[in-house]
């Protein structure tokens, strides 16, 4: 059977979005069911890293989205007095992703523009108000049955494979017949959402010893751990754990949410609420990313406390990963087998992130307070700084390639001052020493030519990149991770190897010279 399009994806927030535009970039038909009629209109998700504005840019979208963010710098845990107990903190300026570290940002408002986004491609439908309740899978397809709720009718339709970016609670999940492996942080927190009407500057704690305004505050307070984030223009994010006594259902009501903002400055006269909900913050990772022609990704696969505001920044990877892998597979360039990466790779690096945010999530959720005496004793003493952890992907692609393999690769700027992506595009790339291109031997260079590598000469900050490596030569995947370096012709040959994709085009003649963009 010819299923009706390549890829379905179920739910189209912001990693649902992201993956149909990469896989419309790629060229595949797409399907993607999205159960709301429009872009939910309050905040959920409030920052993102560098790395997924850099997956913004691939998809082209980067510029559209930067006016709905602002620059993050820090977050700073502070006990009961507002003193320094440790610091998470990036460099500020452009980092190695090449945009800043970390940005904050408005998520309808970017959610908004990455739906836009879809209506480039004239193979991928969004379909709203489409709530999918059955997945039959076959050995050569998959049939999604759904209600179109605008119509009050039921539907179906076929594909290739399917995603589940349905969050959480995912429909998906449930027909892979998947559990989650707990990670034991579960924890009670209302979310706040404010819109100020005077300044920031009156607001407890927002500004450090030098006056100079916080990015985000992890307050260790044991009477209530709380979180304080400036959000994009006038809006203000607070987040407050339940305490035993606390009555879940009624903290979301006017008069409990200005009693727990008093202490911060702020009340009727200076704010308005825009959203008081209150979540569970969960720790919890899939058993299964793939089954089959079933593939999860986002909440749908893992779940993480917000304490290193990695949750969306994960999903979002996890998109980058994936859709390049689906592409090369539904095109017959690669064996479906290159699926079974995904979660090899994805599952480990995400589980760190995980851990390290339940590990936050320890420091600032004690609520004993002779325990958070000893903390803020131990701290205080020796106050940590952190940075933002990069781990390498799990065992993959890379093979038992030596370091820098399995780690980002950077995006310098070329000579001519594009970026280095922007060069790449969505796909293999290799950034190489012009002068170490020369010389590789013609069998080498009639084998480049065959592979679906771009060619990259190195100038400019890229080739101060390549020193940094200590190579002549790296390959690069289209998920921006390093494939692997080369500092000889051979070691080429085996990263070029590595690439699970066919032969593209004839080798071009030995006697001409490499061409290299």
């Amino acid at each position: 059977m010819t299923a009706e399009f390549d890829v379905a994806v179920v739910g189209c927030g912001p990693v649902g979005a992201t993956l149909a535009n990469l896989l419309g970039m790629s060229g595949l038909s797409v399907v993607v069911f999205e159960r709301e009629a429009s872009v939910y209109h309050q905040p959920r998700a409030a920052s993102f890293d560098g790395e997924a504005m850099r997956t913004f840019q691939t998809i082209g979208l980067a510029e559209e989205i930067l006016p709905t963010t602002e620059a993050g710098r820090n977050i700073r845990h502070l006990n009961a007095d507002g003193r320094l107990l440790l610091r998470l903190e990036r460099p500020p300026g452009i980092g190695p992703e090449g945009w800043q570290g970390a940005y904050r940002f408005h998520q309808p408002s970017a959610e908004a523009v990455l739906r836009g986004g879809l209506a480039r491609f004239a193979r991928v439908e969004l379909r709203l108000r489409s709530d999918v309740f059955a997945i039959d899978e076959r050995p050569d397809h998959v049939r999604i049955r759904f209600e179109d709720l605008g119509a009050g009718r039921l539907a179906s339709t076929t594909a290739r494979y399917v995603v589940g970016c349905d969050g959480a609670r995912s429909t998906v999940r449930r027909f892979m017949d998947v559990s989650l492996d707990d990670l034991r942080s579960h924890q009670r927190w209302i979310v706040l959402d404010m819109i100020l009407n005077g300044p920031r500057s009156a607001i407890r704690h927002v500004a450090d010893e030098d006056g100079i305004l916080l990015d985000a505050v992890q307050l260790c307070d044991p009477a209530r751990p709380t979180t304080s984030v400036p959000m994009p223009g006038a809006r203000h994010r607070w987040e407050f754990m339940l305490l035993p006594d606390d009555d879940a259902a009624r903290m979301a009501e006017p008069d409990q949410v200005w009693r727990l903002l008093a202490p911060w400055n702020v009340g009727p006269d200076s704010a308005r609420i825009e959203r008081a909900v209150v979540y569970t913050f969960h720790s919890a990772l899939a058993t299964c990313w793939r089954r089959d022609r079933l593939l999860l990704a986002g909440d749908a696969a893992h779940q993480m406390p917000p304490f290193l505001g990695q949750g969306l920044c994960s999903g979002i990877r996890d998109a980058m990963n994936l859709a390049w892998k689906l592409a090369a597979v539904v095109s017959g360039d690669a064996p479906a087998s290159l699926l079974d990466t995904y979660e090899r790779e994805r599952a480990a690096h995400v589980r760190a992130y995980i851990e390290l945010a339940v590990e936050l999530g320890g420091i600032i959720q004690a609520t004993d307070p002779k325990r958070a005496a000893d903390r803020d004793r131990a701290l205080l003493a020796d106050p940590r700084l952190l940075e933002i952890i990069t781990p390498p992907l799990g065992p993959g692609l890379h093979g038992d390639a030596p370091p820098p393999a399995a780690t980002r690769a950077a995006q310098p700027l070329l000579g001519d001052g594009t970026r280095l992506d922007d060069r790449a595009g969505y796909g293999f790339a290799l950034l190489a020493d012009p002068a170490w291109l020369a010389r590789l031997p013609p069998g080498c260079r009639e084998r480049l030519a065959r592979r679906p590598v771009s060619v990259i000469a190195a100038d400019g900050d890229a080739a101060d990149y390549l020193a940094r490596l200590g190579a002549p030569a790296v390959v690069i995947r289209p998920d921006r991770a390093i494939l692997g370096t080369a500092t000889t012709a051979d070691e080429l040959s085996a990263r070029l190897n590595q690439i699970p994709l066919r032969d593209v085009a004839p080798p071009a003649p030995v006697a001409s010279p490499l061409a290299v963009s």
